[in-house]
């Protein structure tokens, strides 16, 4: 199973606790699924995405708690397609679609539908409670996440602007940067930041996933530092290596063609000390001598000696 459908099971098994914040959920899964159809004799029929098992399984639950309708997949009435997808009637009761649309503010007393497209009024949302209830649901329904071992990225796919800008208002009120871009006819509202994705999951209330996501950056994070430790570790050990090399052939060369008994006496013991024990550090060098030197005078003895080799070979 994908981290994606994890986190959408556990918001599934959420339900508000207000009835305010039940309609909040009920406006976000009928405008992140939802499709109204009005007839000609008036009649309104509620239309939900059937791909999608978990959004519907809920949104009959929050009909159920919030309003006492008891509904299912109805067999009778025809699937429709809008929009190049198949949406499933939910609800044909008048006096139940009325009662549900009005309580979410999209429909007046005229029975004038709000059109879905000019986004869910801000009577639902006013409350942050409600925001965080709205968010959840919309999540379930146009959002998904990036598997976390392979990067961070939480998306919403929105089918108009307002949809996505009303969606980032609310993220944005929680103090999370969230961006849109445009994707072919979709309108696309994501964040990129790990940290960002565990405040809005904290947000939307799935502490199982928020903990789950946490334990891999940890792990993330912790295998990066090891990564940067080691990496920094061998390139000095590459350096001192490098060093030591050049030194050796420097002493060597000067031994070959100069003499250790034309060098000064201090310099004489350095390059014999450096060639007695090729794999020693500075420090340690410095231990040699008699007396010993620290690894400034030791750096300043091993340089005057490559200085000595490069000017005879110059």
């Amino acid at each position: 199973m994908s981290f994606s459908l994890e986190v959408k099971e556990e918001l599934s098994k959420h339900i508000g606790s207000s009835r305010h914040c039940r309609l909040a959920e009920i406006a976000a899964i009928i405008d992140g699924a939802g499709y109204i159809r009005k007839a000609e004799n008036g009649e309104i029929t509620l239309y939900l995405q059937d791909d999608n098992t978990l959004v519907v399984r809920k949104f009959f639950t929050l009909l159920k708690k919030a309003f006492n309708i008891g509904t299912s997949i109805l067999e009778g009435v025809p699937n429709i397609k809008e929009n190049g997808r198949i949406y499933r009637p939910v609800v044909t009761d008048q006096k139940a679609i009325h009662s549900v649309l009005g309580a979410i503010r999209m429909i007046d007393q005229d029975s004038i539908i709000r059109d879905i497209s000019d986004g869910i009024s801000r009577q639902v949302t006013r409350n942050s409670c409600c925001k965080r209830a709205f968010l959840r649901d919309s999540f379930m329904c146009i959002g998904s996440i990036s598997d976390p071992n392979k990067g961070y990225h939480l998306e919403f796919v929105c089918t108009t602007q307002s949809q996505a800008e009303g969606l980032q208002e609310m993220i944005e009120s929680f103090d999370i940067k969230a961006m849109i871009v445009r994707r072919k006819k979709y309108f696309v509202l994501y964040i990129k930041e790990g940290s960002g994705i565990v405040d809005l999951l904290n947000i939307m209330e799935a502490p199982v996933s928020l903990m789950n996501l946490e334990n891999l950056r940890i792990v993330k994070e912790m295998r990066n530092s090891i990564n940067r430790r080691v990496n920094c570790e061998v390139a000095n050990i590459t350096k001192t290596v490098n060093a030591a090399t050049k030194q050796i052939e420097d002493i060597t060369y000067l031994r070959d063609h100069y003499g250790f008994e034309n060098l000064h006496v201090n310099l004489r013991e350095m390059a014999e000390v450096r060639l007695e024990h090729p794999d020693a550090t500075l420090m340690e060098l410095g231990q040699f001598l008699d007396p010993p030197v620290g690894k400034s005078g030791v750096n300043h003895r091993l340089r005057k000696l490559s200085e000595l080799a490069d000017k005879i070979k110059g």
